[in-house]
């Protein structure tokens, strides 16, 4: 720009000065006309130069600028493409917010039927009470009665009316207690939906505030509920003098059915396990997650006698594994389903040790189509976030859920976090429910399963 102002301000100059020398020259110079002619030439020539100066500036600023608003364009389309990504993210979360809302709100409603439900059973129950104690107020005066007629009399001869009289009151008596027993039957089961509903509304609760901090904070799960206990749904008839040891036994004496059974392995009590028949035998089920619904970051209380619900999600217990394991060689089945409906599987020979040694695992591959994740001949310790065996601090702290450890926490974790399948920053998607072979392949898992079967058969 300043070799655009000298030039223009020279050109004047120069014009000015030739108009001068053609109007003075007759009489101020005596120089022949050939002379004047080198003058205009060389007053062209510096003409022509300043001229191509300027056209090389010109040049260089038109570059210069074309640059600069290149620049300019990148990081519009970069700040429209983030702040696009940024709406999408916000309205997923908007949306997610309101179906709890929706969810909250009905479970409040149902709640406060239950609530009314229990009160209407409770005075029920409280004039039914009034009314047995009435009734048997009435028996034992009738029964004194009765027995004054029968001292009195010298031959006993019961009258048809207070035969009548008296089996009538029996009857009533018995019916009362029948409705007794069904009116607790049911105050015991509303009882136990409320506490459902309640622990529904604290986990819908727990899953807002992590929704909502995880954004913006990174601290490490630890919210597990307190005392999460197995639930013993209702077994198929099976015989209670002869319990067989596992799932094995009882297909063979021929319940061909996948369900809830009672076992009793040797030097142990009575449990229900989930018996899964498949190829013609039955494995019992010792892991089951299908959608995320039972939280799995318990603590080593819970992990060792086990939680969740038998026909759902659950982790049966290593105790309780640990007494089906001891009395033979055991097979480690792991299925595993990926979010595109693909299933896996892999089978391992292994030898689980007791508490003392914190339920050591020691595994040998078999068979499998899919690549291999935990460490084979390696001694594997459990641990949770509240029991770390020496060596392994800090596997239970970066990853959710009680697990077998080695001194590296990156092979897998079936008892991890369970995440939906969405976007997720890299800490909170480590956590996940997720299957790392050793050739580095990460399978993103929507449900497991982790059953065993005695090695013979």
């Amino acid at each position: 720009m300043y070799t655009i102002k000298l030039f223009l301000f020279i050109i004047p100059l120069v014009i000015s000065s030739k108009i001068d020398q053609d109007l003075y020259s007759p009489f101020d110079s005596i120089s022949p006309q050939p002379k004047s002619r080198f003058a205009m030439l060389d007053d062209v020539k510096i003409l022509a130069n300043g001229l191509l100066q300027l056209g090389h500036g010109l040049k260089d600023f038109v570059h210069k600028t074309k640059g600069q608003i290149n620049d300019i364009f990148e990081k519009l389309n970069i700040f429209d493409q983030s702040f696009y990504d940024l709406s999408l993210q916000t309205n997923e979360i908007k949306e997610e917010e309101k179906k709890l809302r929706t969810t909250t709100s009905k479970l409040q409603v149902k709640n406060e039927e239950v609530k009314n439900m229990s009160l209407e059973l409770n005075s029920k129950l409280e004039n039914v009470l009034e009314e047995k104690i009435l009734l048997q107020q009435k028996v034992r005066y009738l029964e004194e009665q009765l027995t004054n007629l029968i001292k009195n009399q010298t031959e006993i001869q019961e009258h048809p009316e207070v035969t009548s009289l008296k089996t009538f009151v029996e009857q009533q008596d018995n019916s009362i207690k029948d409705l007794l027993q069904t009116v607790e039957e049911q105050y015991r089961q509303l009882n136990q939906q409320h506490s459902q509903i309640k622990e529904i509304e604290n986990q819908l609760r727990r899953t807002g505030i992590q929704e909502s901090t995880e954004n913006s904070l990174s601290s490490k799960p630890r919210a597990p509920r307190t005392t999460p206990s197995l639930h013993l749904n209702e077994t198929k008839n099976v015989e209670h003098d002869d319990i067989p040891a596992d799932c094995t036994t009882i297909y063979n004496k021929g319940e061909h059915t996948s369900g809830i059974y009672s076992i009793r392995p040797s030097d142990s009590q009575v449990f229900n396990v989930y018996c899964d028949v498949k190829s013609g035998s039955s494995w019992t089920l010792i892991q089951h997650r299908i959608d995320g619904s039972q939280n799995f970051n318990e603590t080593w209380e819970n992990y060792k006698y086990g939680f969740g619900q038998l026909d759902g999600e659950f982790w049966l217990g290593l105790e309780k594994i640990y007494s089906i394991v001891k009395q033979s060689n055991y097979i480690l089945r792991i299925e595993l389903e990926d979010w595109k409906d693909t299933k896996h599987y892999i089978e391992y020979s292994f030898h689980l040790g007791n508490h003392e040694t914190n339920y050591k695992l020691h595994l040998v591959e078999i068979t499998g189509n899919v690549p291999s994740a935990l460490l084979e001949n390696k001694d594997l310790v459990f641990s949770t976030w509240d029991h770390r065996a020496k060596e392994h601090f800090n596997c239970p702290e970066s990853y959710s859920g009680g697990w077998w450890w080695h001194d590296v926490c990156e092979e897998n974790n079936l008892n991890g976090k369970y995440n939906k399948p969405r976007a997720k920053p890299k800490p909170e998607r480590r956590r996940g429910i997720y299957w790392k072979s050793q050739n580095g392949r990460l399978y993103s898992i929507k449900s497991t399963k982790m059953l065993i079967h005695p090695r013979d058969l």
